[in-house]
């Protein structure tokens, strides 16, 4: 299995790819315009409290207030409080917590009213993006994410990833690390520290501390709200989720950014930095890979796969419905049963892929085709389990209902990712527009002007759909071009283009304006 990270860069905003031999299943955006990122770290102010909640609106600079529950808090909040009130007032100059004495903690099912008044100080971090109407979700549970180790302020606590199921592996992990974890201070042990010695776990906590530090030293003087830690840019966080040795390429093409990851990954993995590769070509990057061709086939309603079966995704204001069709696909099974299955199967590796290509969060509902046999419906459930086990959002997959659904709950702590792939007609129908002939008509009036212009060699540009039938047939209308200026006109066909938008370019990949 290889795996490849394709970045594209922007004016505003950098696209990022994740590839799975050759299949696209990641796509995400990071606006450089959006102010909140999951791990983010705010010093903020309590807005009001909601008793019937039991939970407080907090202002965190957002148009909407950050939502905070009780059960948020964290039972070391007076811990925390008392902190930052330290730092503030210039009283506390060591961060380190070897010497700072902790509070009581609060109650288990206390009341937020008894905690937290209006117009209070309190640290707080992003678990979850605004979304919709609604504005970002919050904890006091503060917590620093690195490559191997997550650090833990408060706390005393060892804790290792479920994922790693090794009892040995878990045990020595465990003592290591509570041998160099700094006092006052707990430590979740992530799924990639498997295998790895003391002094790579050490550089990762040094490098953890050294963030918590940095982050403390904002305090002082600082305005409320304002952001005191910001988690890594996007491709570095990426790379530290996700990067391991089945990566066989990650290709940038921006050269600053390609600088900055090559130094990121020379710091993870040094044996892996020939890996990163700058991208210069006229073609646009998404184009060369391919990804502009799946992003428009995967993000639709229907979702074609193998040999004509499909799925339909629709999204209600309360959960995801996912409907598993075989449409007219052959099949080699023996019986109904077996077709179904295999039906099944398919649809499940394609279903775990889409939900973390669009980041499908909350309840999701998935119609599969019946099947009667008890022993095919526990196969199908395990390998969907199976196909979900790289997904990095926390689910939960309950077992086949006895009318053949399945109920997921998956985590969500961004916006969906939407992508239109429908577009409007110019006429302002409804309808969905199709390669109209008038827009051929208008690429050879423009054409005219170009050969009177005295433009010797260039290229035509466009949709795909609209090259296709600029080339088909004899004679084509491209021929026909040939016949009347004795030139022949080369067609670059464009997944990322609209059906109706083309472009003349000269040879160096300038746009000739006319």
């Amino acid at each position: 299995m290889n795996k490849e990270l394709i970045i594209r860069s922007g004016s505003n905003n950098i696209d990022f790819a994740l590839l799975k031999d050759g299949k696209l299943v990641e796509f995400q955006k990071d606006d450089e315009n959006f102010n909140f990122s999951v791990g983010d770290i705010f010093l903020a102010k309590v807005r009001k409290a909601m008793p019937a909640l039991n939970a407080a609106f907090v202002n965190v600079g957002y148009k909407k207030d950050g939502f905070l529950h009780y059960h948020d808090l964290g039972p070391k909040l007076p811990t925390l409080q008392k902190f930052i009130k330290s730092i503030c007032t210039g009283k506390l100059k060591d961060f380190s917590l070897k010497k700072f004495s902790f509070e009581k903690d609060i109650e288990k099912n206390g009341l937020m009213s008894d905690v937290l008044k209006p117009n209070q100080s309190i640290l707080v971090q992003i678990v979850k993006e605004p979304i919709s109407t609604k504005g970002p979700r919050i904890t006091s549970e503060l917590s620093i994410a690195g490559r191997y180790l997550v650090l833990v302020p408060f706390s005393n606590r060892i804790s290792i990833s479920q994922k790693i199921e090794d009892d040995k592996e878990k045990d020595r992990l465990k003592r290591l690390v509570k041998s160099i974890a700094p006092k006052g201070f707990g430590v979740i042990i992530r799924t990639v520290a498997k295998g790895k010695k003391v002094a790579e776990l050490d550089k990762d906590l040094r490098n953890l501390f050294s963030r918590w530090v940095a982050m403390c030293r904002k305090f002082e003087g600082a305005n409320q709200p304002s952001k005191v830690m910001s988690e890594m840019n996007k491709a570095s966080k990426i790379l530290r989720d996700v990067f391991d040795e089945t990566f066989s390429s990650i290709t940038i093409d921006d050269e600053a950014l390609h600088i900055q990851i090559k130094d990121y990954v020379q710091k993870i993995a040094p044996q892996k930095e020939s890996i990163v590769k700058f991208y210069k070509s006229d073609l646009p990057i998404f184009e060369k890979f391919g990804i502009e061709r799946q992003i428009k086939t995967s993000f639709g309603k229907t979702v074609s796969m193998t040999k004509g079966s499909y799925l339909v995704i629709e999204h209600t204001e309360a959960l995801h419905v996912i409907d598993v069709n075989s449409g007219n696909r052959k099949s080699t099974a023996k019986n109904q049963e077996e077709s179904a299955l295999e039906v099944n199967l398919i649809a499940a590796t394609e279903i775990a892929r889409q939900l973390r290509l669009r980041d499908m969060g909350g309840i999701i509902v998935v119609d599969f085709i019946d099947q009667n046999t008890a022993g095919n419906r526990k196969k199908l459930f395990s390998h969907l389990k199976t196909e979900m086990a790289e997904d990095r959002a926390k689910h939960k997959i309950l077992p086949p209902s006895k009318f053949g659904l399945i109920q997921i709950t998956r985590q969500r702590v961004r916006p969906e990712m939407k992508i239109k792939t429908r577009e409007e007609n110019p006429s302002n129908n409804k309808n969905e527009v199709e390669a109209p002939i008038i827009l051929v008509r208008r690429i050879s009036e423009e054409l005219e002007d170009i050969y009177k212009k005295g433009y010797k060699k260039f290229n035509l540009n466009t949709h795909p759909f609209i090259a296709a039938y600029l080339e088909r047939g004899y004679p084509s209308i491209r021929l026909k071009w040939y016949f009347k200026y004795q030139k022949w006109v080369k067609i670059i066909p464009r997944d990322a283009y609209k059906y109706l938008e083309y472009h003349f370019t000269q040879e160096d990949g300038k746009i000739i304006k006319l």
